[in-house]
């Protein structure tokens, strides 16, 4: 078979989250460590980060990666290793590309999983695939462990899939665990309050090992302070410390990358000063650019603005829709493409979403998954709030309604969904 069949075959024989949502979830760790024992463990090989949290995973993991991957002498302290740290990256989901889950961050930029030693993977694991039936993010995580360990990579971050605890990623023992932030998500999966979801993402604390959380919420700092007290670590909440770093000059330039920078700050500094890995802050400008990070406020073109955000729960949309308000008044109109997946509560999204006036109209569409959210019934949803919209069945129809009544000082946005981010960009040649 070719690279593209055995992708094909992987997807269509492990469905992962990204394509089914709940039908491919698979809590449970027991699965994950046979496979593991197959590869010999690769895991415990590997230095590691470990990063959970509702929102803001995809940044704080590209931050570190770029900031931890600099060249002999760029290094705050000039400690590196060889010509710089080679930084194993691995993240879900992605968007154009299966290989973007597993990258190799180095001073120069980012390479991703070679499609060799991805279809060598799937060859020499085809068995135990068929025969254990593992999930998809099992599979994906084991040859992210595997690949890391043969490349040599000097760190690992590895982003939490779906919670913390019980998560395929966490049967490593990092150097240490982040959290970054709580909100409700994934309710039938992790808890109805934001104390269950926190009990589920303090599930990666490790004794002995240090811990940052990226937020102060009253509700939760129990959870967090009781299991590092059980686990005999130190914890640090990033809010109480200074972090001296601004997001002026990031080429993820989203509002909220504030807080995200501010844990990385901290994440850093716990790095530092418990192992003496330094990093440059410096490279933190370039973290899209050196990470291959896309869809965080990224700017696609110019006359009009493109800009797409793939945040995608209330937690993460109210920052999404509070910057839109912040920059409305920079254009002439403002046209919002909309979609989202099936499982979306759109009624807790709905009333921080911008009313629709003479600056701002809405596009309303699908992406293209089997879990969109069909566009009427988004529709229907959002006009008992007030959103109305045109009502288009593709996001790459969409973008070019949109394209044809956007004037250059116009703004066009995209998001609500990475699958509605994903189709966009796929979409460039439209742009």
């Amino acid at each position: 078979m070719t690279y593209e069949e055995k992708i094909e075959k992987l997807f269509a024989r492990t469905p992962s989250f990204q394509q089914v949502g709940a039908a491919a979830y698979k809590p449970g760790l027991d699965t994950m460590v046979e496979f593991a024992a197959l590869l010999g463990h690769p895991e415990r090989g590997l230095r590691c980060i470990h990063i959970a949290g509702t929102n803001g995973k995809g940044s704080v993991s590209s931050f570190l990666a770029a900031a931890l991957s600099c060249g002999a002498g760029s290094c705050a302290g000039g400690v590196t290793s060889g010509s710089g740290q080679r930084i194993g990256l691995y993240t879900s989901p992605h968007l154009t590309d299966f290989r973007e889950r597993i990258k190799v961050v180095s001073e120069d930029g980012f390479e991703m999983i070679p499609r060799e030693a991805v279809e060598e993977f799937l060859d020499t694991y085809d068995g135990f695939i068929e025969h254990r039936r593992p999930s998809f993010f099992e599979i994906t995580t084991a040859m992210a462990f595997w690949y890391f360990a043969a490349a040599g990579v000097d760190l690992a971050v590895i982003e939490c899939g779906l919670g913390g605890r019980l998560d395929s990623t966490n049967i490593i023992n990092p150097l240490v665990s982040v959290v970054t932030n709580i909100g409700l998500e994934h309710t039938s999966y992790l808890g109805d309050t934001l104390q269950k979801i926190a009990f589920e993402k303090a599930g990666i604390i490790k004794p002995g090992r240090p811990v940052v959380i990226g937020e102060i919420n009253y509700s939760t700092r129990p959870v967090f302070e009781q299991a590092a007290a059980e686990r005999d670590c130190e914890i640090v909440f990033a809010p109480e410390r200074p972090c001296g770093l601004t997001t002026d000059g990031l080429d993820l330039p989203g509002d909220y990358q504030q807080q995200n920078i501010a844990t990385v700050a901290t994440a850093l500094d716990i790095i530092e000063t418990h192992y003496g890995i330094s990093a440059d802050n410096s490279r933190l400008k370039r973290a899209a650019a050196l990470t291959g990070l896309h869809g965080r406020w990224e700017k696609l073109s110019s006359k009009p603005d493109i800009i797409c955000d793939i945040g995608h729960n209330a937690h993460g949309l109210r920052r999404v829709f509070d910057q839109l308000r912040e920059v409305v008044h920079n254009y002439r109109h403002v046209y919002i493409i909309f979609g989202v997946v099936s499982d979306k509560d759109v009624d807790a999204i709905a009333p921080m979403m911008i009313k629709p006036d003479e600056h701002v109209s809405y596009i309303l569409t699908q992406p293209s998954t089997k879990r969109a959210m069909p566009v009427e019934q988004l529709a229907e949803k959002l006009a008992c709030c007030g959103i109305t919209g045109t009502i288009t069945s593709t996001v790459a129809e969409a973008i070019t309604l949109a394209k044809k009544e956007a004037a250059a000082e116009d703004l066009i946005f995209t998001g609500g969904s990475n699958f509605t981010v994903s189709d966009l960009i796929l979409s460039r040649a439209r742009i």
